[in-house]
């Protein structure tokens, strides 16, 4: 059975950093795809961050190009995302998917964690 537990969201102000993680159990071999996505209060979830498990390729989006890191441990059994000059247009719910396409779409994920809040304040 796989689980996705997400942690290390919390309140930060405008320029600082947090670091998620996301713990992954369960047939984590299987996943073409692991991504991070965000809702923000009002809007719809986008994805922020792709990684594919086998090679480490990754992609962001346009928002958060540049200051933010998605990366795995060796062992592919947490999933991170490093965030770097926050600001209050981060401030959204983040969630850790995963799933066997490269895709944006949040309809091609399996399997998601039950989220962890980033709040940032100006």
């Amino acid at each position: 059975q796989v689980r996705l537990v997400e942690s290390g969201g919390g309140s930060v102000q405008a320029g600082g950093s947090l670091r998620l993680s996301c713990a992954v159990s369960g047939a984590t071999s299987d996943f073409n795809c692991m991504a991070w996505f965000r809702q923000a209060p009002g809007k719809e979830r986008e994805g922020v961050a792709l990684i594919r498990p086998t090679s480490g390729i990754s992609l962001y989006s346009d928002s958060v190009k540049g200051r933010f890191t998605i990366s795995q441990d060796n062992a592919k059994t947490t999933l991170y995302l490093q965030m770097n000059s926050l600001n209050t247009e981060d401030t959204g719910m983040y969630y850790c998917a995963a799933g066997y396409r490269w895709s944006w779409y949040e309809g091609h994920y399996n399997f998601w964690g039950q989220g962890t809040q980033v709040s940032v304040s100006s």
